[in-house]
């Protein structure tokens, strides 16, 4: 695979420690596909999408070296364009689960190499309100969780603080009221955590919805209705074979092309990993908006 003329956007504190070692890697792996490489470092919260934003429409490819905050920072001002880029993840964060969801080598210099034998394929777009998510938004004990990561520990040691997180919040998450209408049905209950899902992964680990995910116009939603580790794991480490449906009757499951939320409060709500939305919420789905490159085979 060629182009004519590609954009590599890497932000200053993103990812690993690495960091212009790995760009020096995968700008080596890249240049000689590319007739005019331009390599553009960001620096401030917001501008990987207003750079997305005002000159995505001039080149053929846009790669996007980080994590999924990264990503989602840069897909929103791709997303908003009339004729829209080719889309290359090469992964630099903590988790990168959206490139885990693509099919992509959690290596940089290895998903470069296979973007270039690879292939590209139209993928579902997650948006709420204004703004579009990639992988997933989440209230509730996700977006505690995201607020108790100590950023030192997530630093020194990855996504392992994801899971030490996980764990001191899940003990102490108090539930709340909702209401829902699931493309156009209406519903109330209580939960501590609703969790719509465009890709696969969280935290690293699969989640039990089909691999087409992706591509299949709809969001994948969880419900969980109490808190329990044993509930975690059962989201965690199944993987299904069909169509995945809980044992356990504190998680609910289903698929939805559009969401509206309400809780009794306004609260904060996860998106990809960025805390700066809350409830109540619009989800919706953009089917096959973006065109991403994918290491993913046949």
């Amino acid at each position: 695979m060629e182009w004519n003329k590609a954009l590599l956007i890497h932000h200053l504190h993103a990812g690993k420690a690495n960091r212009e070692n790995t760009l020096g890697l995968v700008t080596g792996v890249l240049a000689p596909a590319i007739h005019e490489l331009v390599v553009v470092r960001t620096d401030e919260p917001g501008e990987g999408e207003k750079l997305c934003r005002k000159r995505g429409e001039e080149f053929d490819v846009v790669f996007i070296l980080g994590g999924d905050g990264t990503v989602h920072e840069c897909v929103n001002g791709l997303a908003s364009l009339q004729n829209p880029p080719q889309i290359g993840v090469l992964p630099g964060g903590t988790c990168n689960d959206f490139a885990r969801s693509l099919g992509i080598s959690p290596d940089a210099e290895t998903a470069a190499q296979e973007m270039l034998a690879g292939r590209v394929i139209p993928v579902d777009v997650g948006r709420a309100d204004d703004r579009v998510f990639t992988n997933f938004f989440g209230i509730g004990l996700i977006s505690d969780t995201s607020q108790n990561i100590n950023e030192n520990l997530k630093g020194a040691l990855g996504k392992v603080s994801y899971f030490i997180s996980t764990l001191q919040t899940i003990t102490r998450s108090d539930p709340f009221q909702y209401e829902l209408e699931i493309d156009g049905e209406r519903t109330t209950g209580e939960a501590v955590m609703i969790y719509a899902a465009n890709g696969r992964f969280l935290g690293t680990n699969a989640l039990p919805f089909a691999p087409d995910a992706l591509q299949d116009g709809k969001l994948d939603v969880l419900i969980i209705h109490e808190t329990g580790i044993p509930l975690l794991r059962e989201v965690l480490s199944h993987k299904p074979e069909g169509e995945w449906q809980p044992r356990n009757e504190s998680i609910s499951y289903f698929k939805a092309s559009t969401l509206k939320i309400k809780t009794d409060v306004p609260m904060p709500a996860d998106t990809d990993g960025e805390l700066y939305m809350e409830t109540p919420a619009e989800l919706s789905v953009l089917a096959g908006h973006l065109h991403f490159l994918t290491g993913a085979e046949e």
